[in-house]
């Protein structure tokens, strides 16, 4: 008997060690928990937003894609343009694409960054609060954390001040008395874009005057156009370069506005105004038609 009870007992320990190999420890189980928990988390806020990003991409490009086949007989008909003043080794799928890429770029001035703001002392709070209640649960120290330092956002917040950013430019109307294509006679002056640009101050920077006031009715002369004007010194021989004319009494309204009227480096002798004929007058007319449709 005592044989079988020595044996019992062996049998009863081995049986109680198995129990114990099998009960994971609770630093184990605390190891783990704390792993999982990190797991779940992201090292940067930007990741979680990139991630839906990127689920979403196929359909921005679509919904993009479908922007630009609207718009793909300008861009073709300009570059044919090209083509036939410059050379017929000019490959128009290459200017268009890189004309798609340029207005993409420009698109990105609808969401100017926001300057970055640090967390302030309300949110350093919440977080020990946090580590506190994660402590409690988990029954183990919490990683230490840094402390945020208040810095001038915080108080700009404080006053009231706004936080979000505004756009840089609102969209742009094409619409009024302006854009009417009957406002175009053979009484009508014209100037062109680089004499506007540099009778308005602005000619150290070229074509600034398309970006600042993109509102203003421009007309991209074709080679016929070019000849014309080139043949009576309206302007140089341009070759494949780009012309654009603007109406003068739209550059006379802007040199009145207070953005301009005591301007030191305004010089409205640089304009040099001059009449187009009846023929260039209707492809304007029509010109500014189109411009205006593409907006509506």
């Amino acid at each position: 008997m005592g044989a079988q009870r020595s044996e019992g007992g062996r049998e009863g320990l081995l049986l109680d060690g198995e129990q114990e190999e099998q009960r994971p420890a609770p630093w184990n189980l605390m190891i783990k928990h704390r792993q999982i928990q990190r797991r779940g988390r992201r090292s940067h806020m930007a990741v979680s937003m990139d991630l839906l990003r990127a689920v979403l991409q196929p359909s921005f490009n679509d919904d993009i894609m479908a922007v630009f086949r609207k718009y793909h007989k300008f861009f073709d008909k300009a570059a044919q343009n090209v083509k036939e003043n410059v050379s017929e080794e000019v490959q128009t799928d290459q200017l268009i694409r890189e004309a798609c890429r340029n207005a993409l770029e420009h698109a990105k001035q609808l969401f100017p960054e926001a300057e970055v703001k640090r967390a302030g002392p309300e949110a350093a709070i919440k977080r020990a609060r946090a580590a506190d209640e994660d402590y409690s649960q988990r029954g183990s120290p919490a990683p230490k954390k840094r402390r945020a330092r208040p810095v001038a956002a915080a108080s700009d917040r404080a006053h009231g001040f706004p936080s979000q950013a505004k756009p840089k430019s609102d969209s742009i109307k094409k619409e009024g008395p302006k854009w009417e294509p009957s406002r175009l006679n053979e009484g009508s002056t014209f100037v062109l874009g680089s004499r506007a640009n540099k009778a308005l101050g602005m000619g150290g920077t070229r074509g600034r005057i398309y970006i600042k006031h993109a509102d203003l009715f421009k007309y991209a002369a074709d080679a016929k156009d070019k000849q014309w004007l080139a043949e009576r010194h309206h302007m140089r021989a341009t070759g494949g370069k780009m012309a654009y004319l603007l109406i003068e009494e739209d550059i006379q309204d802007l040199a009145r506005s207070d953005d301009y009227r005591e301007g030191p480096e305004v010089r409205m002798d640089e304009l040099k105004p001059f009449s187009v004929p009846v023929w260039m007058v209707e492809k304007m007319q029509r010109a500014m038609e189109a411009q205006r449709d593409i907006d509506h």
